[in-house]
């Protein structure tokens, strides 16, 4: 049987480099096409809605924006048991406490992931209330991207590279919560700088 896989990204994209997860998870989405037993997930902050997904899920794969200590925009990956552990290291927003309950959940529910992956990033500012990424969360999106791109060939994942992004009308987000239309909204130039 095929295995079924879900990529999910989470975080809030209202509280600065707290979005990282879900902007990393939309890169990822506009440069791969997957095949159709691959689910690709802004999960947002929705906490425990996010059961039935990860339930549902062979192989597991989340982008997030974790506090690691670390330099900003430094990225880190961690494996299967050692996911839950870094979801709840350190409470940075609601949603990681949420997201360690939803393996939890599923766990005691009896359908836990096999394999799991975190592609975690830690960040600069969490204060910024509709403010933009910070410029090394920001770049760190494309190693992310990438990191995520041979954690699925690993797994025997054919991610194929679209020979041009997709378009906002058909990108994860839209209504214009994509990341470039998000931030050219609230003053930001296409550096990430705010505008005066």
């Amino acid at each position: 049987m095929t295995r079924r896989v879900l990529i999910l990204g989470i975080g809030n994209i209202l509280w600065g480099d707290e979005g990282f997860g879900v902007r990393a998870v939309e890169a990822f989405h506009r440069r791969y096409a997957l095949p159709e037993h691959v689910t690709v997930l802004d999960g947002g902050t929705q906490g425990l809605y996010l059961v039935q997904f990860v339930r549902e899920a062979d192989d597991l794969l989340v982008f997030d924006a974790i506090d690691y200590g670390l330099a900003p925009g430094t990225l880190k990956i961690v494996r299967d048991g050692e996911v839950p552990k870094f979801t709840g290291s350190k409470k940075m927003s609601l949603h990681q406490t949420g997201f360690q309950e939803v393996l939890s959940a599923a766990d005691l529910l009896g359908d836990y992931p096999s394999r799991l992956a975190l592609v975690g990033c830690q960040p600069l500012d969490l204060e910024n209330w509709g403010g933009p990424l910070t410029e090394p969360v920001r770049g760190a999106i494309d190693a992310a991207v990438t990191a995520a791109h041979d954690i699925l060939l690993e797994w025997g994942v054919d991610c194929v590279r679209r020979a041009e992004p997709l378009s906002p009308e058909l990108a994860l987000l839209k209504h214009d919560i994509d990341h470039q239309s998000y931030e050219s909204r609230r003053g930001v130039n296409a550096a990430g700088e705010w505008r005066d």
